[in-house]
């Protein structure tokens, strides 16, 4: 039996903090997570000097792998390759389950394509099954609603990925303007003289024009959330409903089988999932920035009224303990709470009920992190399996070296 200690933490638990706590993880799980008492630190233990102890960040949606495969609009690297060199930012970033946003979809302004992303969703697999990776690597499949190519090819992924007892996530998404996280149309269209160095008027006929090509599309969407509720119902996928605006959408999608709402874009949208039993997820740049760059509905007001669930990084992950202890620090709501939005939460949004919390039983995925300047440091990630083998080894390399046969 493998068995490290961690003493001296400021372990953040679910429902409070310890400001001096001991942590005993054996064979990769929490045994114990308690206040220290007279004579109870054993020899041998990781003395953290009152550091936060965290249970590891889950992140349900960050489509950044995307910026690592193709950091500039000339320049595209292997996807195996992306897939390793950003596990190494997730991990920093105290990321241990890492859900990837794949795009299917055609869209050239955004360098996204259904071959690439096809390809993507391939080397996270690859990586996810090859057992030595820095973090738990997972897909959230984002469907573009209105593309017929887009869900036959989703069809066939899903069909190839062998079957695991948690179902995968698909976010049912719809990006054309005038609706969704694009309702705003004069914030759009500030976005896309921004992005494209255009004039208003230019602006305006390209909105437009997105607007026209997209019109036919709109009988396929109705086709592809048929389809998806269809495999939602049967537990063969774990369905999001993607920038939800109103009550009346979310009664649609919610009987059509989804079972999270992704980024609601206004205040009743996000009151009416949570009342009917969804998790609310919203972004943790909004918290960050202050509000939404869309013009849609601030993630910290949502927080305050109690109406979200689990906070994603969208598209940067280093967001997201950022957000969380900016949202303690400013006491919107207490460390645990916050801490939640990121591990416990995001665990319940992605239907994983083994992970997320300092409870005896759960996995012991952890993150040790420092408040430098205000801001904060990791320090260590670990995830279970680097504490399951070995007796009292450094940490993950007799995993590793057993692994890959040196």
């Amino acid at each position: 039996m493998s068995r490290y200690v961690f003493a001296h933490a400021r372990a953040v638990l679910p429902d409070r903090t310890l400001d001096d706590a001991l942590v005993v993880v054996e064979d990769g799980k929490i045994a114990e997570a308690a206040p220290i008492t007279p004579g109870a630190v054993p020899g041998g233990a990781l003395d953290l000097g009152g550091a936060l102890l965290l249970p590891g960040i889950i992140d349900t949606h960050s489509d950044a792998l995307e910026k690592e495969q193709r950091p500039r609009p000339t320049v595209e690297f292997e996807a195996g390759f992306a897939v390793r060199s950003f596990e190494g930012r997730v991990r920093a970033a105290g990321v241990t389950t890492m859900h990837h946003a794949v795009s299917y979809q055609t869209r050239l302004e955004k360098d996204r394509t259904i071959e690439r992303s096809m390809a993507l969703t391939a080397a996270v697999r690859e990586r996810a099954a090859d057992g030595v990776g820095l973090v738990d690597h997972r897909v959230l499949h984002r469907l573009d609603a209105r593309d017929a190519d887009a869900l036959a090819a989703l069809k066939g992924v899903l069909a190839a990925q062998p079957h695991t007892d948690v179902p995968p996530l698909v976010s049912y998404e719809d990006h054309t303007p005038g609706q969704g996280q694009y309702r705003n149309l004069e914030a759009y269209r500030a976005i896309v003289q921004q992005q494209e160095n255009v004039s208003a008027e230019d602006a305006d006929r390209f909105i437009r024009e997105r607007i026209e090509e997209r019109t036919d599309g709109f009988p396929q969407r109705a086709r592809t959330l048929a389809h998806l509720g269809q495999e939602a119902r049967a537990g063969r996928i774990r369905l999001l409903a993607h920038d939800v605006e109103s009550a009346e959408e979310i009664a649609r999608v919610r009987a059509a089988g989804a079972a999270v709402a992704e980024f609601p874009t206004t205040r009743e949208a996000a009151r009416t999932a949570q009342d009917a039993g969804m998790p609310v997820v919203a972004g943790a740049p909004n918290v960050l920035r202050g509000g939404s760059h869309s013009g849609n509905v601030g993630a910290e007001a949502l927080i305050t009224e109690g109406l979200v669930d689990n906070l994603s990084s969208d598209y940067m992950p280093t967001t997201l303990l950022a957000a969380a202890l900016k949202l303690a620090e400013r006491g919107v709501v207490p460390l645990h709470t916050a801490v939640a939005l990121i591990t416990s939460g995001a665990a319940r949004t992605a239907g994983l009920a083994d992970r997320g919390a300092l409870v005896p039983g759960l996995r012991a995925d952890l993150v040790v992190v420092t408040a430098d300047g205000g801001r904060p440091t990791v320090r260590m990630s670990l995830l279970a399996e680097e504490t399951r083998d070995g007796d009292n080894a450094p940490l993950f390399t007799a995993r590793l070296l057993q692994t890959t046969g040196r």
